[in-house]
């Protein structure tokens, strides 16, 4: 029988996303169980449809809680990887893709209904990583520059995603590639220098 007393709906909501948290970097998305995490909770499966309304919005919490890990990794990165900042996004994205996969896959395995709101603190703590991204692209470029910093924050994101995804599934490897960060940082530096960035790394 569920222990519904024992927690407010706030710690559910915690204890929730917490231990779904690690069973997805244990299992990945394909194998994710919600009648799993409210087991492992003490509670029936159907205390996640009282909580978060749909299995859904609980894996969209636990994703937007993978966000906030991978964006306080990147604000560590900048602080401690020296004065190659670019080059410390680049290699903290890899880091955590590469040391998180099943994590960092379920980011984008997990497809939502058309119809589907994502709920405001989700879209603020997913937002955080990206503007991280951006404003350390901006700082890159030459003052003045008309360049859309939005649109391209989010094409090099794509540019580095790409490079890491094919490093993450082994298929760099297959085709001879033993350094995709380089190659990744590569295709960022020389894009950046098409919008006025100089580096001497």
């Amino acid at each position: 029988m569920g222990r519904r007393s024992d927690h407010t709906r706030e710690e559910l909501q915690e204890l929730l996303v917490s231990l779904g948290h690690v069973l997805l970097a244990q299992t990945g998305l394909a194998r994710f169980s919600g009648r799993e995490v409210a087991k492992q909770a003490g509670y029936s499966v159907g205390t996640i449809y009282n909580v978060f309304g749909s299995l859904d919005h609980l894996i969209v919490a636990i994703n937007s809680r993978s966000f906030e890990i991978w964006a306080q990794q990147l604000r560590t990165r900048l602080d401690t990887g020296g004065a190659d900042r670019i080059g410390s996004l680049v290699a903290a994205y890899f880091d955590f893709a590469q040391e998180n996969p099943h994590l960092w896959s379920a980011i984008y395995e997990h497809h939502l209904p058309a119809d589907f709101a994502l709920p405001p603190q989700d879209e603020e703590r997913r937002a955080a990583l990206t503007g991280i991204v951006e404003r350390e692209i901006r700082a890159a470029l030459p003052d003045g520059s008309t360049t859309d910093i939005a649109l391209l924050t989010r094409s090099l994101i794509a540019v580095v995603h790409g490079h890491c995804s094919l490093a993450v599934t082994g298929s760099f490897a297959l085709m001879g590639v033993d350094d995709p960060l380089g190659c990744a940082l590569a295709r960022v530096r020389e894009i950046l220098s098409a919008h006025g960035y100089r580096t001497s790394q």
